[in-house]
């Protein structure tokens, strides 16, 4: 496939939005801390310029200089605050530092989305570094795709390999497979171990993300509603599958309990309705609720119902102690909700909602495709299963565990991707059983980069900035920081990066490094970074 160029501005504008979002935070600190100083050197250069005149003194140059400082310092004050001035123009911006007004695009050529990631967890658990330089922003526009497919032709195999080779064959890599394609053409340009099928870990996620965008359409929302039952005055809570629903005051624009419990009351003063029996409705899923993984920090029991993820901290993102019945817990949320808005609940039990309901409120999620960029940037694994399980009942499959994996692969086979040897067990890549390729990885991107599928390119633009967003934020200190977006992939003994760079020359990269059998997760980690950033710095046209 060719990608056409778009016009530069066209291509650049949201990605430089992006960039601006990233560095807005530092901008702001640095003029911060500047402007005292400058004011400072100001005020103790004015003395020093206002002596009285000596004998003979040329009264025009000893005139003219205060106000060079003062203009000097004075202009340095302004010069930072009005950069970050101008970063925060472009808002309104959420708290991951992304721009909000970018999710509302529509999902064409030039959708490039962004969304509320939940930055306050967003290193899901990796250590945050200090402030430093940002890259440069054409590295940044490029990587992002912006002229990377008009330029040179694409790297040769041979120089690929003599670069990655040394770097893949690492001993902390133990059992690995790799693959570099050419997202213009969809050429693999270099491979070991391609077709082989390993444990992806968390890249799974990128799977996950083009079968559920491809399945349900970059503008489907997940709706929790409640309902009323007029012969028993029954409100029923029904689970919409969204683990993004949030019990919380601040909820930007995710979907609200505090906003459907107050609709709901306004809804039942108005039939005149002031007490109610409360249930709640789990059925839009099936199967087991805990994970294979068994009870976890890094995912909660996976029902259609619940609250913030069920968190018991207020984290938006990484480990975190799950309540142990997030449905039974979000609806006693409700009822409390419900209480404070003159209507008085019984203690909430399982049901079904009837036919003969009638539907008394509902909230929304945001658009899948900001609901995809969530779960790749914080590699969040509540978000990819209800995501598994809404591709399996878009497709008519079991929503459970086994019919979420056989949809997405069923999925990815519709679009012509290459799944032999892929075994999909979950949405998260939480389960170790699960298989996928490099091949197919790569594959996954460039059908994302595709422009006969903008549907899915939130997969593209929801990938983690080396250096700067979500699970690469405290990766990449040298070198490829801004170039490299990559979904990351950990498990006991598997380590894992597979997304896109820019090499040298200007030309868009997808990659896909497995590593199973790992004894050391650090020295692994470090071992694909580094081999993702020869990437990025090799020409590899020899």
């Amino acid at each position: 496939m060719v990608v056409p160029e778009l016009r530069p501005w066209r291509a650049a504008r949201p990605h430089v939005v992006r960039f601006a979002s990233a560095v807005r935070p530092r901008l702001t600190r640095a003029a911060e801390t500047v402007r005292p100083r400058l004011a400072r050197i100001a005020a103790a250069t004015v003395p020093r310029f206002a002596r009285p005149d000596r004998p003979g003194s040329p009264q025009a140059a000893r005139g003219a200089r205060p106000g060079t400082w003062l203009f000097t310092a004075t202009a340095g004050t302004a010069g930072l605050a009005l950069a970050a001035g101008v970063v925060t123009a472009a808002g309104p911006w959420d708290s991951s530092g992304q721009r909000t007004a970018e999710r509302d695009r529509a999902v064409a050529l030039q959708a490039a989305r962004g969304t509320d990631h939940g930055g306050v967890r967003a290193n899901a658990g990796t250590p945050p570094r200090g402030p430093r330089a940002a890259p440069p922003a054409a590295s940044v526009l490029t990587g992002l795709g912006g002229t990377a497919t008009t330029v040179k032709s694409a790297p040769g195999g041979k120089a690929l390999g003599a670069v990655l080779d040394p770097l893949l064959s690492s001993p902390a890599l133990g059992r690995h497979a790799a693959a570099v394609l050419d997202v213009a053409t969809g050429e693999q340009l270099y491979g070991t171990g391609s077709a082989d099928a390993l444990t992806p870990a968390s890249t799974t996620k990128i799977a996950t993300a083009v079968a559920a965008l491809s399945a349900m359409g970059a503008d489907h929302r997940l709706t929790t509603r409640a309902v009323y039952e007029p012969d028993t005055k029954e409100v029923v809570l029904v689970g919409g599958g969204d683990p993004t629903l949030t019990a919380r005051k601040k909820v930007g624009d995710l979907a609200s309990l505090r906003d459907l419990a107050e609709r709901t009351a306004a809804a039942l003063a108005g039939q005149g309705v002031r007490e109610v029996t409360l249930s709640y409705d789990t059925t839009l899923y099936q199967g087991a609720t805990i994970h294979p993984i068994g009870v976890n920090p890094n995912i909660a029991a996976v029902t259609p119902l619940m609250a913030d993820e069920a968190r018991t901290d207020d984290s938006t993102s990484g480990p975190a102690a799950r309540i142990a019945d997030p449905a039974a817990d979000a609806a006693r949320k409700f009822g409390d909700l419900l209480t404070e808005h003159g209507v008085k609940a019984t203690p909430p039990g399982p049901s079904k909602a009837t036919t003969r309901a009638s539907t008394l409120a509902t909230v929304s999620s945001p658009p899948l495709a900001a609901l995809v960029e969530r779960m790749l940037t914080n590699s969040d694994n509540d978000l990819a299963e209800a995501l598994a399980r809404h591709t399996a009942l878009a497709a008519g499959e079991k929503p459970d565990f086994a019919g979420g994996g056989a949809a997405i692969t069923a999925r990815l086979k519709q679009l012509g991707l290459p799944v032999k040897g892929a075994d999909v067990k979950d949405g998260s890549g939480l389960d170790r059983r699960g298989r996928l390729t490099a091949g197919l990885l790569t594959a996954l991107l460039a059908k994302a980069g595709d422009p006969a599928h903008p549907e899915l390119r939130p997969v593209l633009t929801g990938l983690p900035v080396a250096g700067f967003t979500g699970t690469l934020t405290g990766r990449y200190a040298e070198g490829a920081a801004g170039v490299v977006r990559a979904k990351t992939g950990t498990l006991t003994g598997v380590n894992t990066l597979a997304g896109t760079v820019v090499d040298t020359s200007g030309r868009l990269l997808a990659f896909a490094f497995l590593a199973n059998d790992t004894t050391n997760p650090t020295a692994a980690q470090g071992a694909l970074d580094k081999a993702a950033t020869a990437l990025a710095a090799c020409g590899c046209r020899l």
